[in-house]
């Protein structure tokens, strides 16, 4: 085992102090993928982006308060402070990311892999939400 004895001591020790929060295998990422972590902040109410996808995979962590959350092919929920969320990024949708709270702020960080030359996420038009209708899940109020 590489290290001295009293660096493997040191990582037994300190072992105990990780806890893993999420494990996902993403479909893919981008050949050249550039990282990128971003921290959004929405005041209470605001209903985050409007629908949009991005080139790579994203893993995020809500800091404060709730999202609501929604990807194609799966029922919005709500992610709450401590919980992990993730997306496989590619051609899926991602349709909410917005302020589930109308009393406090909501904050998470996201961790995203952006294929080369790309921008880090792409609006998706309403014509493309028209034809794609019919792989977003259930709406619990339509």
């Amino acid at each position: 085992m590489p290290g001295s004895a009293e660096s493997q001591a040191r990582l037994a020790e300190l072992s105990s102090a990780i806890t893993v929060l999420q494990s996902a295998k993403p479909p893919f990422v981008p050949e050249g993928a550039e990282g990128m972590t971003i921290r959004v902040d929405y005041p209470p109410g605001t209903p985050g982006l409007p629908p949009h996808r991005h080139s790579g995979p994203a893993f995020g962590y809500v800091l404060e308060g709730e999202m609501l959350f929604e990807l194609e092919g799966e029922p919005e929920r709500v992610i709450r402070a401590g919980e992990t969320f993730w997306e496989p990024g590619g051609d899926v949708i991602h349709y909410q990311d917005g302020n589930n709270r109308k009393d406090a702020w909501s904050r998470f960080v996201v961790t995203m892999f952006c294929a080369p030359g790309r921008p880090m996420l792409t609006l998706v038009d309403d014509e493309e939400l028209a034809r794609r209708r019919h792989l977003r899940a259930p709406r619990p109020d339509a």
